[in-house]
């Protein structure tokens, strides 16, 4: 098993930052792609960004020049900057992560419970 926990959401008024975390623990686990999800009321949850274990990343159209997405191996934690934030940036904010465990090339997806991100207008 894999826990994962966020940190880092809270009120900001548009055009702030906040800066999420989610660190990844577990027995023997060797940590692959983590990424960070959204989902606001009433609608999908969305990714909003991704890291493989090397580094790539993607970004969601609109989060692009806005959001990075950052990661510490040694650490098995993921980082979310959010700079200039929007109202519609308005979600709860979802950390994703696949790992195998020991020797296994079996990988599974796990998702941490979700921090809450409020921008004002």
């Amino acid at each position: 098993q894999v826990q994962l926990v966020e940190s880092g959401g809270g009120l900001v008024q548009a055009g702030g930052s906040l800066r999420l975390s989610c660190a990844a623990s577990g027995n023997r686990i060797s940590i692959n792609a983590m990424a960070w999800y959204r989902q606001a009321p009433g609608k999908q949850r969305e990714l909003v960004a991704a890291i493989a274990s090397g580094g790539s990343t993607n970004y969601a159209d609109s989060v692009k020049g806005r959001f990075t997405i950052s990661r510490d191996n040694a650490k098995n934690t993921v980082y979310l900057q959010m700079n200039s934030l929007k109202p519609e940036d308005t979600a709860v904010y979802y950390c994703y992560a696949e790992a195998s465990h020991g020797s296994s090339r079996l990988t599974y997806a796990y998702w941490g419970q979700g921090t809450r991100v409020t921008v004002s207008s």
